[in-house]
């Protein structure tokens, strides 16, 4: 009976291991999204491409224009980028709530991104991860999302925007 006992709890674990493997394995990396980035005046500063993954959401940006300095960089709630001011994109994109910042107990959320830094020629072209970040219908929402540079940088742990200032660059993610 005891050995009955053990296949059968080992059929369940390789069962359900199987299943995690189906479930991991119907992650479409094929699908991608793109925003085009604009400044304040509403002239184009580059873009930013999305592509799926099986860990989340890659950003390539390919950014120009821009004045030099370190930069808050979220993805926000809502696909709306009305200049000067780009408040038209509301807050970060937070589906399950949490707090904000890299550095806060409590936080991070799921539009949090690292800081960018952008060089004295103004152009800029980094990868990031967003692993709490898919290409689905929570993003693509009925009022969409977007993507934000801030004028200052984030500080990691201030909820719920990291104090980084007003908002110089948006652009609306789009399939």
């Amino acid at each position: 009976m005891r050995t009955v006992n053990l296949s059968a709890a080992a059929a369940v674990l390789i069962a359900g291991g199987l299943i995690g493997v189906a479930a991991a394995d119907t992650v479409d990396i094929t699908k991608t999204a793109e925003a085009q980035m604009i400044d304040r005046d509403g002239n184009s500063v580059g873009t930013v491409t999305l592509r799926q993954t099986h860990h989340g959401t890659l950003l390539h940006a390919r950014l120009h224009g821009l004045a030099p300095g370190v930069r808050g960089f979220h993805i926000h709630e809502t696909g709306v980028c009305e200049p000067p001011d780009f408040t038209s994109a509301d807050g970060h994109y937070n589906p399950t709530g949490d707090k904000h910042g890299f550095l806060a107990e409590e936080g991070m959320h799921a539009g949090d991104l690292p800081n960018i830094h952008i060089p004295e020629s103004g152009e800029l072209e980094i990868e990031v991860l967003a692993h709490m970040v898919d290409l689905d219908d929570n993003l693509f929402d009925e009022d969409g999302s977007s993507i934000v540079i801030h004028e200052d940088p984030d500080d990691y742990e201030t909820d719920p925007a990291g104090d980084a200032g007003p908002r110089i660059a948006c652009g609306v993610i789009e399939r």
